[in-house]
């Protein structure tokens, strides 16, 4: 399974994680801190007032029944973010605040919305259509949009395009449907027992088919819109910086818009809502569903594209680009270092292929004049990591891409035979930034030992 790369930490975080002339609330531990403290919070909060709607037997059920499409939810995102896979603690954290924080601003401004509209209207019915077709909408997106704004400013280097954009928006948007759901689930469990209902024409039986069978995917769509606008502005120069506002906000406007429609279909009967499922959740969904995928084989593409130059320089094997862009290539060679190396081996792999990409993306963003002025240092470091992890990935992807490549004849094979590849030579010019051209790099490394990982 592939995992994230350990980042090296920023300058001044190296020793105790602490800035040395920072103030006490820049502080890593304070920030984290009191980001932990306020999403602990706002879940206990928002736990007691679920439980306080839906009382503790509809709750247990809620949580039971809502909890369902939860890990295929998070395996889909997932899945799309093994090409260049983000941390797990940005994913943990937008799974939280979904579930807590968001969910906490729902309920109170959802609430005091609709009450305050009631009053002024003395239209109870009336204030109900409002609140769930417009304020619901607003408030909804814009705490979920929260969330991916947070990761965008404070963890750019793990922000890099639309992929990443749509995996933190989706993540988020589970959490928010996963404490939803069981509010909801609760509340219908209530009514059956007031009522007697059970079996598949109980409440809780439509609930379920509605929320969790037909649309576990719809505040994840709403919300991914989001996630894109995030991600194309991520694509953008810091001198766009109207585009880079411009982007996001125009993704929470869809997110909300398409959010609106959903809600409103409740109140056009039953082939009201069928209608608008139909004509407009399935197509958007399927429509997303092929971005999503397009721009992860576009990822691999740029992947197999960008790297060949480092080859050519020395630092990565000609056979390596190749494998590097392949998904299947990947778990092969995942795969071969943990059968040969143990876990440790197979972990290394792992984060040599997370390492190569983020390294191919800050290439490309070179080339295409997007990368920001730590480019050279950034490219250092990533080339460092994937260094000292060579004695174990080197085969293993040689392997890989042995097996996976298209036959052809022994005279025209792409790469040379495992054991004749080198470190760069002390006089060889390593690759720099390609705005500049210079060779940054000059150091002798020392030879690569083909007996440090043999199986």
């Amino acid at each position: 399974m592939a995992t994230s790369p350990p980042y090296p930490a920023p300058p001044g975080e190296a020793s105790g994680g602490t800035l040395r002339h920072a103030h006490w609330w820049q502080r890593p531990w304070v920030r984290y801190g009191a980001l932990i403290t306020l999403l602990t919070l706002s879940g206990l909060v928002i736990l007691a007032l679920v439980r306080e709607q839906t009382g503790t037997q509809g709750f247990l059920v809620g949580l039971g029944l809502a909890v369902l499409p939860v890990p295929l939810l998070l395996a889909v995102f997932r899945w799309l973010d093994r090409v260049e896979p983000g941390p797990w603690r940005n994913l943990l954290f937008a799974f939280a605040w979904g579930a807590c924080a968001a969910a906490l601003i729902a309920i109170v401004a959802n609430s005091f919305a609709t009450r305050w509209i009631a009053t002024a209207t003395a239209d109870p019915a009336g204030a109900d259509t409002l609140g769930a077709t417009v304020i619901a909408p607003v408030v909804e997106e814009t705490a979920k949009a929260a969330a991916v704004l947070l990761v965008f400013l404070f963890r750019r280097r793990d922000f890099t395009g639309i992929l990443d954009g749509v995996v933190i928006a989706g993540v988020t948007a589970t959490g928010f449907a996963f404490t939803e759901n069981i509010l909801y689930l609760g509340t219908a469990f209530g009514t059956d027992q007031l009522t007697g209902g059970s079996g598949v024409a109980s409440v809780t039986a439509a609930t379920f088919f509605v929320r969790v069978v037909m649309s576990p995917f719809a505040h994840p769509l709403f919300t991914v819109l989001t996630g894109i606008g995030f991600g194309m502005a991520a694509l953008s120069t810091d001198r766009q910086r109207l585009r880079r506002v411009l982007l996001p906000l125009c993704g929470l406007l869809l997110a909300m818009g398409m959010h609106a429609l959903w809600n409103g279909s409740a109140t056009l009967g039953h082939f009201g809502f069928f209608a608008v499922y139909g004509a407009f959740m399935v197509p958007m969904f399927g429509l997303l569903t092929w971005l999503v995928v397009w721009t992860r084989h576009r990822e691999l593409r740029t992947v197999r594209v960008e790297l060949p130059a480092y080859a050519v320089a020395g630092w990565l094997t000609p056979a390596e680009p190749f494998a590097l862009g392949s998904m299947r290539a990947r778990r092969l060679a995942r795969q071969y270092a943990r059968r040969y190396g143990g876990k440790p081996a197979a972990r290394a792999v792992a984060q040599y292929e997370a390492y190569a990409t983020s390294l191919a993306f800050l290439r490309h963003r070179g080339r295409l004049g997007r990368a920001g002025t730590d480019f050279v240092t950034r490219e250092r470091e990533l080339l460092l990591e994937l260094w000292h992890r060579r004695g174990a990935a080197r085969p293993a992807l040689d392997h890989a891409a042995r097996v996976t490549a298209p036959p052809v004849p022994v005279a025209a094979a792409p790469w040379p035979a495992h054991g004749a590849y080198g470190p760069p030579s002390p006089g060889h010019p390593a690759y720099g930034h390609p705005a500049h051209g210079q060779p940054p790099y000059g150091h002798p490394y020392p030879a690569y030992d083909p007996n440090a990982y043999r199986p």
